[in-house]
């Protein structure tokens, strides 16, 4: 293996009495390459890597792989963050710089799947860190991953940021001929600069447009998740409008849009990028975002009626607008009711064109309209 030399200390070879290099479990080595500066690979041996999701979870799935942690792409906004800190890693630089990779997913996810108790329920991959980061390219786990669940007449979806996903067009063609397959693809700004700038090791905006095209033209289906939109940054009437009408033009099937979140871990790392990149915003986000992880309900609601303006404007009618529950429908404020639902095109579809979910989910719309006041709303709100 030519990252044989670069190898910082194999497990195995550990002096007598020397403290382990980190305390994963199943590490088998830990390796840097000038390839990738500053970034160091844990290359580990999972027992198990099919995760079930927790019941009280909203997310349209019950089943998750994730066969990489920590992630390249350094979005300053990532919410899975704080999972580092469950390695003992810290929740900012070494989630971008120390990325574990479970070099046996594929293996032991086809040993799972085999086992009488699966019952081929929809498994969604991509839903902490990214599967399609850069070292995908050197690992190549995602082939092996796809076809255990397509043989094994398993949905999947993905979601993604890494153009690398066009490498496997031909293999994922191949697996939704077999099973429902989802594929979303995450794009929230037009904005090369700003996009460099906060999510420095991800494909630029244009690269991503290109890659929905070259799904669509595939016959594939690929939503799109616009998250994070953020205050005063990406939010304007003129960074929606180019948004929306750029997914629209590379033939996107759905679109989800919603407000950054800041859970903790990330909160303070995304905090201290704005104070260092954006002073002048640094005042306006926390008091926009107080002491939680959600932007107040009044900046949610405004923000669900532009998204909703700027989708009807582009053709993007015929789902929801906002997330999975409007704000203004909710009775409460209830920031948990309104996380990310997946757009059209990201969830199997069945048979009969319904999202292979396996959970039931009340208060979402399949209609585009709404009232017209919602349409009104032009200019970005002063009170934060």
């Amino acid at each position: 293996m030519r990252w044989d030399a670069q190898a910082l200390k194999p497990a195995q070879e550990e002096m007598p009495g020397a403290a382990p290099l980190l305390p994963l479990a199943g590490l088998v080595r830990s390796v840097s390459t000038p390839e990738f500066a500053g970034v160091t690979f844990h290359e580990v041996t999972a027992k198990s890597v099919l995760n079930k999701v927790p019941a009280g979870s909203r997310m349209p799935f019950e089943w998750t792989v994730n066969p990489y942690r920590g992630c390249s792409h350094a979005c300053v906004y990532c919410f899975a963050r704080k999972s580092h800190t469950y390695l003992d890693f810290d929740a900012g630089l070494d989630f971008d710089s120390q990325v574990v990779v479970k070099i046996n997913a594929a293996e032991v996810l086809q040993k799972e799947l085999a086992k009488p108790s699966w019952n081929r329920q929809h498994v969604a991959l991509g839903t902490n860190t990214d599967p399609y980061q850069r070292a995908e390219g050197r690992y190549r786990l995602m082939p092996g991953i796809i076809g255990a669940l397509a043989d094994s007449g398993t949905p999947l979806s993905i979601l993604t940021k890494g153009t690398l996903l066009a490498r496997d067009i031909p293999l994922l063609k191949h697996a939704a001929a077999q099973v429902p397959v989802g594929i979303g693809i995450s794009l929230a700004m037009t904005d090369e600069q700003l996009s460099e700038a906060i999510e420095p090791g991800t494909p630029g905006p244009r690269a991503r447009l290109k890659l929905v095209s070259r799904l669509r033209e595939a016959g594939l289906p690929c939503g799109v998740m616009a998250m994070p939109i953020l205050p005063w940054l990406s939010d304007s009437d003129e960074a929606l409008d180019s948004l929306f009408a750029s997914l629209a033009a590379a033939g996107a099937t759905g679109v989800t849009a919603g407000a950054l979140y800041l859970k903790p871990g990330t909160r303070e790392w995304f905090m201290q990028w704005i104070a260092a990149r954006h002073p002048e915003l640094a005042g306006r986000y926390r008091r926009l975002y107080g002491t939680g992880s959600y932007a107040s309900k009044e900046y949610r609601t405004w923000l669900a009626g532009r998204i909703r303006f700027f989708k009807a404007r582009h053709g993007f009618t015929g789902s929801h607008g906002f997330s999975h529950r409007d704000v203004e429908d909710s009775p409460v404020d209830d920031p948990r009711g309104e996380e990310a639902a997946y757009p059209e095109g990201s969830i199997p579809q069945d048979r009969s064109g319904q999202a292979r979910s396996g959970k039931q989910r009340s208060g979402q719309h399949e209609s585009g309209q709404h009232s017209p006041q919602s349409a009104a709303r032009t200019s970005q709100p002063t009170l934060f």
